[in-house]
């Protein structure tokens, strides 16, 4: 009996972040002038309403909450993804580091629907409510994130293991 081996990954290449290459996931959350104006005696700029949380599904609640990341090994084996049927998650760096966004399309991720992307430091995501995604990925030795998702009753984290090929994204991490 001959034994069968592991496919080889499929190789992701990030792309950079941009508010239409990552509109079918979420949304970007950055600066936008075009979103943005003046308040406090023209001492400050508002950046208005550039994400809108999505978590009141079964009396849900929005919090937010603070992440400490190590960064994973590289290349990076994506393995698994997961996803929140009941809410929205946002993701915003607290630091100045490019950060790495893995999602996947469709109601069962494989490997050959996962897409990469590289955030800059002053990135944020919201994922929207069902959107297949890795778990954070810092590319620094480590980072931390502002967080907004949802809380309350409800199973609002499903997980999927991949079985057979997976995906490598081989990039390599910055020392921070």
């Amino acid at each position: 009996m001959t034994k069968m081996s592991n496919p080889k990954p499929l190789i992701l290449t990030p792309k950079p972040l941009t508010q239409q290459a990552f509109a079918p996931f979420g949304d970007v959350i950055e600066m936008d002038e075009d979103k943005s104006y003046l308040i406090n005696q023209d001492m400050t700029r508002r950046y208005h309403k550039l994400a809108t949380s999505d978590t009141d599904t079964q009396n849900g609640s929005s919090i937010i909450s603070i992440f400490k990341s190590k960064r994973w090994q590289f290349p990076l084996q994506i393995l698994m993804m997961e996803k929140h049927p009941l809410g929205s998650q946002a993701f915003l760096p607290m630091q100045g580091h490019n950060w790495l966004i893995v999602v996947a399309t469709g109601n069962v991720p494989t490997a050959q629907t996962c897409q990469a992307f590289i955030a800059t430091g002053v990135q944020g995501v919201q994922y929207n409510k069902g959107v297949w995604h890795h778990p954070l990925l810092t590319l620094a030795e480590q980072q931390n994130f502002w967080i907004v998702d949802r809380d309350g009753a409800g199973e609002n984290l499903i997980e999927h293991h991949f079985e057979g090929q997976t995906a490598q994204v081989d990039i390599r991490p910055v020392e921070s």
